[in-house]
């Protein structure tokens, strides 16, 4: 039982807390002042989530551009198409965030805020132009905005070096 209650995540000094609070204000805020001057909606929830993960978490594998980028981009791809055949039915937006996890776990681009993108598409159903406005825009500006974050002290090298491969054990035990 004390598995599901202890806070496997290290108590880090009270500056990276609020770096963090303010990195994901600031995220935020650049992708929504965006999209209030261009008149184009470029706010949707998962950026939310993707901001914890770059300004609280940022030597996550999770973290890391092409998992917050490719993760989101590529989710929306798979969720738009998903949504051309499939209907905008609960048990069909279930199969689509399935379908979305497993093709990002094997690009290798897990990202789970883009776990969120097959809902938003399958309650919007949104066109193709959504991959890049908001999609593309707006994780690449989270990105930016957490790379410039991260260059203040307390810094964080961001993006990591290379984070080194995980050992997965299979089945057959190698």
């Amino acid at each position: 039982m004390r598995r599901f209650i202890t806070r496997h995540h290290p108590a880090g000094p009270q500056w990276s807390w609020i770096k963090a609070g303010v990195g994901a204000t600031l995220g935020i805020g650049v992708v929504g002042m965006m999209g209030y001057f261009s008149h184009m909606p470029l706010l949707i929830a998962p950026f939310g989530a993707s901001s914890v993960l770059l300004f609280a978490v940022p030597e996550s594998a999770l973290s890391q551009p092409a998992n917050v980028v490719g993760g989101h981009v590529l989710a929306t791809i798979v969720s738009i198409a998903l949504r051309s055949v499939l209907p905008g039915d609960w048990w069909a937006i279930a199969v689509a965030v399935g379908v979305v996890v497993a093709v990002l776990a094997w690009a290798r681009l897990t990202h789970p805020p883009a776990g969120a993108d097959p809902i938003v598409v399958f309650l919007m159903h949104p066109g193709w132009s959504f991959i890049f406005l908001p999609v593309l825009l707006g994780a690449v500006a989270l990105v930016l905005v957490a790379t410039i974050v991260h260059m203040i002290p307390p810094r964080v090298v961001y993006p990591a070096h290379h984070l080194g491969a995980v050992a997965v054990e299979t089945d057959d035990g190698s």
